[in-house]
């Protein structure tokens, strides 16, 4: 494997790649105890030594595998996949800080990379002598870093803290320290891995915005997200990484609808799904979207014809808030259709009834039910409140048993969301919180063919383009 990092590289003449990738693979061995690990270090060369076939004492976990791909010089692509796919180990390798097991990666240019939170901090140092470690990681003289010190600084932002040791910053600090150094040091290749979820939301508009500008500059970047929008607004080119392999390779958004796909299918069916993938897009490589189409066959200009919701007893919260009782307690929330099937994977455009039950264990009046439907990093999206109810001063009386039922039109686009369910209820002459429910119930919009919506809401927008001269 040769990594082309040094300064020389930086004056070679101008290669049309900036980051080769070919066969590339990573291989772990897994050992149940630490026995296995020392037999495997005795007993093979005794083997060996005997003239017998040595036997292994390890599990083989391959991470990556046979992986190849070329980023064009001034290229931003972006790698998608779910957890453990293997992208930041495939990031790892092309930056150099870890070896590969197989293939060859090339890269031409000086490379700045941002792999994780303070990847490349001492603790002990403090963040002005973490810069200066930092730059001459990847070739850059004391000299070059001076004259960009006041650049770091003023993006970074993080004061007077600069001089103290980064084992006293918080999180939020250190990854502002490390994006500032990473973007200021004049590389010609810039690679950010999901780091950048740690900063607020203002840093991270800013991040973005810095990308955009290297971007228009001409710098190759490789970027690592688990946001459709950001791989769809920002990048060239998207990959699918799933399982160690490369599955997919095409234009941003029908990589993104590949991945979505995949994300949000039933347990059952995302075996096939993925070998769909991986066999239509990659014998067709270039025309990914034509491989979407592929995976979305059958499906015709009306989304919903030929679809239908899902329920995977698997897919719920994995941490839902259960607040303090006060009266009445909360149960069985789930989503079902108009016919009455539980369901939680959704058709968009399609009428759902969001149910659950409240039994009461004190007399309550004027007491009001609620719903809110949240996107998956929290913010709310809409919800509804009903009016008081038995406000002429009658009562729920002790021991009974409410259903609750929340028409909704499910105008979301692909992707994942919760249910908050809610009772509130007069009493001492306040209204209080009498139980709630934070991410009672989960919910995927199943992917939509052909898809122009953006963002979390389809407002049915349409494009008008009226074309002059």
């Amino acid at each position: 494997m040769s990594f082309d990092t040094d300064e020389r590289a930086v004056m070679a003449p101008l290669h049309e790649s900036s980051i080769s990738v070919k066969n590339v693979g990573k291989v772990y061995h897994g050992y149940e105890t630490p026995v296995d690990r020392l037999k495997q270090f005795v007993f093979p060369r005794m083997s060996r030594l005997s003239g017998r076939k040595a036997r292994d004492h390890f599990r083989v976990f391959k991470a990556l595998q046979n992986i190849s791909f070329e980023v064009a010089r001034g290229e931003v692509v972006g790698i998608v996949g779910r957890n453990g796919s293997g992208k930041s180990t495939l990031l790892q390798i092309i930056c150099g800080t870890l070896s590969a097991s197989s293939g060859d990666v090339q890269t031409h240019g000086r490379i700045s990379a941002l792999l994780e939170l303070g990847s490349g901090f001492n603790p002990e140092f403090t963040g002005r002598d973490n810069m200066y470690l930092n730059a001459a990681l990847i070739g850059m003289s004391r000299a070059e870093l001076e004259g960009r010190i006041p650049d770091i600084l003023d993006f970074a932002d993080i004061g007077d803290f600069i001089d103290q040791p980064v084992k006293t910053y918080s999180s939020g600090m250190a990854v502002r320290l490390a994006f500032a150094v990473a973007i200021n040091v004049s590389a010609d290749i810039l690679i950010v891995d999901e780091a950048l979820a740690v900063g607020d939301e203002l840093f991270q508009r800013k991040c973005f915005s810095r990308i955009d500008q290297l971007r228009s500059e001409g710098a190759t970047i490789l970027f690592v997200s688990h946001s459709a929008g950001t791989i769809v607004d920002l990048c060239d080119r998207a990959v699918l990484l799933d399982g160690g392999e490369l599955i997919a390779d095409g234009s941003p958004k029908a990589v993104v609808g590949l991945y979505q796909k995949l994300l949000y299918a039933p347990a059952a069916a995302a075996a096939a799904l993925r070998q769909s993938i991986k066999d239509r897009s990659l014998a067709n490589v270039g025309t990914v979207d034509r491989a979407m189409e592929l995976v979305e066959a059958g499906a015709s200009s009306d989304e919903t014809k030929g679809e239908d919701e899902v329920y995977d007893a698997s897919f719920v919260p994995m941490d839902t808030i259960v607040y303090e009782s006060h009266g009445a307690l909360i149960s069985e929330p789930e989503i079902r259709t108009l016919g009455g099937t539980r369901v939680n994977g959704l058709i968009r455009g399609r009428k759902y009834i969001f149910r659950y039950v409240v039994d009461f264990s004190v007399d309550l009046d004027n007491v009001r039910f609620g719903m809110v439907i949240k996107a998956l990093n929290g913010t709310h999206l809409g919800g509804s409140m009903s009016a008081p109810t038995f406000a002429d001063g009658r009562q729920f009386q002790k021991g009974r048993k409410v259903v609750v039922e929340y028409q909704f039109d499910c105008m979301l686009n692909p992707g994942v969301f919760f249910l908050n369910a809610g009772v509130f209820g007069n009493v001492g002459g306040a209204e209080l919180v009498i139980h709630r429910l934070a991410d009672a119930a989960a919910f995927r919009v199943l992917p939509v063919s052909n898809n122009i919506s953006q963002e979390w809401i389809d407002f049915s927008c349409r494009p008008m383009v009226e074309v002059h001269g």
